[in-house]
């Protein structure tokens, strides 16, 4: 059952603690890369054969098993792909950047370009849930920011074959090559690249703790975009809220990950007393009831305080994956939210609209990294480069300051190098 706690009479050390699994998977990790650095494609299909049971021809999905996938899902389903597709291009269209230059100074140009990552890979997990939506979530932004070769990783089952919607859902979101591979030994591919798998610049999308791990460990030979959590809920709610609709909400995270964290923090001790039977009443009836379970005993938390100013001071120390504002008036709250990867507000706002169709991202910021980091976006696949211009004169004028700045600083090759083209005039 979950636990009920007062704000008031509980430390906050105990209130944002949360049961983690502790498995050092770094040594695992380290020679699966290592492996497949040094025997490329033979060590996919081993490991291929060996974690996902599947003895493999190809580790490239080829244009008629799309084919197929899409037959199977339905043109219901693909219909149901594109609009949701359509809502997140919509979103994140507007995400984009763009160069600029400036010439405010005579025979001076400054700027800075956008310039798109060539190659970026995606990772999809398997395993016991399959996710089209992260497909869509983590492909569309980088095809927006002009991402050439959009390369997708998936493990198959042991037919050799990847989940039909994520497959129909890679079409749909333009994903450029799909490979059947998982783990770390697929981070690896992507890191590296092999005989088949194309090298990557950038490697995101969600993962177990070896894919976790393997991104840890490619960094820096690839960018990442972050090292996500179990997933996590917290909802603010006043007294007016409807309990069956709060424990419906908590549980649609809960039933991600047996260490996923749902939170509801709320002014009226009434009402946490009947969500929490909510919960208890709900929880047998979902197909995913024993990870629900395991996660609203172990990480689940009913705070009470005392109004809602403090269930947002609340809602920011712990900045929240998710966030729901469950109140009257919520945009008069909004500028009140300073730590959350992505706010839900009002009553007829559900976290899932995020994951599934809204069109914001659902790739967040977890364990508290909302402090400091963001969604996935646009943003996530393109650098920056800079660009300086000045003409004979205008280095002229600057010379002298860069000289003194560069001797301040004791770099004497520096100042030099801005006034040696100028020496033969001053003599």
């Amino acid at each position: 059952m979950i636990r009920i706690l007062d704000l008031k009479n509980t430390p906050y050390d105990s209130i944002f603690s949360r049961e983690e699994e502790k498995t050092d998977v770094s040594q695992a990790v380290a020679e699966i890369i290592q492996n497949v650095r040094q025997n490329g494609d033979r060590a996919l299909f081993e490991y291929c054969k060996r974690f996902d049971k599947a003895e493999l021809e190809s580790l490239e999905v080829t244009n008629e098993e799309l084919d197929e996938a899409e037959k199977e899902v339905g043109e219901e389903f693909m219909a149901l792909l594109r609009r949701a597709a359509k809502n997140i291009r919509a979103f994140h269209q507007c995400q984009k950047r763009q160069s600029f230059f400036l010439n405010e100074q005579e025979g001076i140009v400054i700027g800075q370009k956008i310039i798109p990552i060539e190659n970026a890979g995606l990772y999809v997990p398997g395993g016991t849930a399959s996710y089209p939506s992260t497909v869509l979530m983590d492909s569309i932004p980088a095809k927006i920011a002009g991402v050439e070769n959009m390369v997708m990783v998936s493990p198959p089952n042991s037919k050799g074959r990847i989940s039909a919607p994520i497959l129909a859902a890679a079409r749909v979101a333009g994903v450029d090559r799909i490979f059947k591979l998982g783990g770390a030994q697929a981070i690896a591919a992507l890191a590296y690249g092999t005989e088949t798998v194309p090298k990557v610049d950038k490697i995101v999308g969600p993962g177990n703790a070896f894919v976790a791990e393997a991104k840890k460990q490619v960094f820096g030979q690839v960018s990442i975009d972050m090292i996500a959590g179990p997933s996590e809920i917290l909802i603010v709610a006043d007294k007016k809220s409807d309990a069956k609709v709060l424990a419906a909400d908590l549980l649609s995270q809960a039933e991600h990950d047996k260490m996923a964290s749902a939170v509801l923090v709320t002014e009226s001790k009434e009402l946490a007393e009947k969500v929490s039977l909510e919960l208890e009443r709900q929880i047998p009836l979902l197909e995913r009831s024993d990870i629900a379970r395991c996660s609203i005993d172990t990480n689940g938390k009913i705070l009470i305080c005392e109004d809602l100013e403090k269930a947002i001071e609340t809602a920011n120390k712990l900045a929240p994956e998710h966030l729901e504002l469950c109140v009257d008036a919520p945009f008069d709250y909004l500028d009140k939210i300073k730590h959350a990867g992505s706010v839900f507000l009002g009553r007829y706002c559900p976290e899932a609209l995020g994951d599934y169709y809204a069109g914001p991202n659902h790739t967040l910021p977890t364990g508290g990294t909302a402090r400091f980091s963001s969604p996935l976006s646009v943003d996530d696949f393109i650098k920056k480069t800079q660009v300086t211009y000045y003409t004979k004169d205008a280095l002229k004028k600057a010379s002298a300051d860069v000289f003194n700045f560069a001797n301040a600083e004791g770099l004497t090759a520096h100042a030099k190098s801005a006034v040696v083209r100028f020496e033969d005039e001053d003599k």
